[in-house]
């Protein structure tokens, strides 16, 4: 009141009285009211945006990368809250958790994948000349590859040639032994990702497969998060990261102009990015990129869906019967049996008269296999940049140019979701929860892969649980009590402890 009354005298000097009461009554309310205001909004903004990890720079890149799926749990409990933010050296990333955040994230538009991947996952270095020439939209034209090798008819041809090679590697390993998953299934898988992502020529080549295997391996070990954040420092692992990347590079293109050179047209992946006059990098870019991908990811569940049946004989004969009743209603079976085959050749010849139909449509315990396999042993955390403008995730606000991550640990390892969320179950029961699997994506963001990785890791399981007796072993060739769980802190690979956990195997008759 007294400074309404201070405002009046002052604004009687100058203006009729009545006119100075009204002014000296409404403008300190209004000024109030404003203020008021203006500190709700503040406040809105500030619930808006989520708490940071209090510490940032060095110590927060170096665990970012070395231990991811720890770091990312010690956020959350840092903070309390279910969505938060860290700076990575340069970079914000807004870490999110929960089912709202989730639904929000998978249906979110103006996230890249592409920016997101390449900066936050150790992804194929960036090198002017190679891999810098493979932009957005050569990114999307080899999706539309993608898309057109898995149509029903290429897939059908594919599924022989994938069984050829499973055949003759598991051959290599002898009748018994004992062999590391980790080591001998990525080789397997590494060899049928060549076949059906790249070439003929490279496919039937042993040594250049090895060679191209041993490549990536290089990448993928020195992805150090200096190598990352830091690409222009020159240190030994980003030297050895882009040396093996030009080699790759160099690899593919020669086997790309072989190819045009002898006018020889064969009937694989190459031919199909040949036959659409696409540029020359799309093709080099769709070879050097999904063979990455695809190797790894299908290695790695193949790996462990192996090493999940190895220590449970149930499954295994599940999985088993439900094959040779594949087989025992196939009518091409007896033709195959004409002659007799070689021991695992012979396998993969009945394998392949099951046709590509009843693989995908009538495999119930193959499908629960790999989706619990997937659950449990893909360390993946979705990654994003917000190259739109500002957006709501999970009710918090991710401002253009942020990176956004979500780990998806927050629904596979979920015990709300998945109770005894560590324990291998085929046949727990899908949850009705919205995105509560996302091994394959969902949303807008769906594996385009999938049909080709699924096809591979069933017929690789097929000829493992028809061809050999298997248990998991310890170094020492005794049968382990317990398997290792999955190292969720390994992005790439989730292996377990080195030396921990082998295969013994014994070839039975088919």
């Amino acid at each position: 009141m007294s400074s309404a009354l201070g405002l009046y005298t002052v604004l009687s000097v100058f203006i009729p009285e009545d006119t100075a009461m009204k002014i000296a009554l409404i403008l300190p309310g209004t000024f109030l009211l404003f203020w008021l205001w203006a500190a709700l909004t503040a406040k809105a903004a500030e619930d808006d945006v989520p708490p940071s990890l209090p510490k940032s720079g060095l110590f927060t890149a170096w665990p970012f990368f070395t231990t991811q799926f720890d770091f990312l749990a010690k956020g959350f409990t840092l903070t309390g809250q279910s969505i938060y933010q860290f700076q990575l050296l340069y970079c914000k990333v807004v870490v999110l958790s929960g089912e709202p955040a989730r639904r929000d994230f998978f249906a979110a538009r103006g996230l890249d994948l592409h920016e997101g991947f390449r900066l936050l996952s150790g992804a194929m270095p960036m090198q002017p000349g190679v891999t810098s020439e493979i932009t957005v939209q050569r990114v999307h034209q080899m999706f539309k590859r993608l898309t057109a090798l898995q149509n029903s008819d290429r897939l059908s041809r594919l599924v022989p040639h994938i069984l050829d090679d499973t055949a003759r590697i598991m051959q290599s390993w002898g009748t018994s032994g004992t062999i590391n998953l980790f080591e001998d299934i990525h080789h397997l898988v590494f060899q049928t990702s060549v076949r059906c992502l790249a070439s003929t020529e490279l496919a039937d080549d042993p040594a250049m497969v090895l060679r191209l295997k041993s490549l990536y391996d290089t990448i993928d070990s020195h992805a150090t998060p200096a190598s990352v954040l830091l690409p222009w420092l020159p240190s030994w692992g980003a030297i050895r990261r882009l040396w093996a990347t030009k080699e790759i590079y160099d690899i593919v293109c020669s086997t790309i102009n072989h190819r045009l050179q002898s006018g020889i047209s064969r009937d694989d992946t190459l031919q199909l990015l040949l036959d659409n006059a696409d540029h020359k990098m799309v093709s080099v870019g769709f070879i050097m990129g999904f063979l990455a991908a695809g190797a790894r990811s299908t290695g790695t569940t193949a790996s462990w869906l192996i090493t999940f049946l190895s220590g449970d004989r149930h499954w295994r004969q599940q999985a088993a019967a439900e094959v040779r009743q594949l087989l025992f209603h196939t009518a091409a079976v007896a033709a195959a049996c004409d002659s007799p085959p070689a021991p695992l050749s012979g396998l993969g010849t009945l394998l392949a008269s099951i046709p590509l139909e009843t693989w995908e449509g009538s495999t119930p315990v193959l499908d629960a296999l790999i989706r619990e396999t997937l659950r449990l042993a893909e360390p993946h955390n979705a990654m994003r940049k917000n190259t739109g403008p500002a957006l709501k995730l999970g009710g918090k606000t991710v401002p253009t140019g942020a990176f956004v991550l979500y780990p998806f640990s927050d629904a596979h390892l979920s015990a709300e979701l998945y109770p005894d969320p560590w324990r291998f179950d085929p046949a727990r029961p899908e949850s009705k929860m919205p995105c509560a699997y996302v091994a394959w994506g969902t949303g807008k963001y769906i594996c385009m892969g999938q049909r080709l990785a699924k096809v591979e890791l069933k017929l690789i399981t097929a000829m493992f649980v028809l061809g050999f007796d298997f248990c998991a072993v310890d170094r020492t060739g005794r049968a382990l009590e317990a398997l290792p769980r999955p190292d969720w802190n390994d992005t790439l690979t989730c292996k377990p402890p080195k030396d921990s956990c082998f295969l013994k195997f014994q070839r039975v008759p088919t």
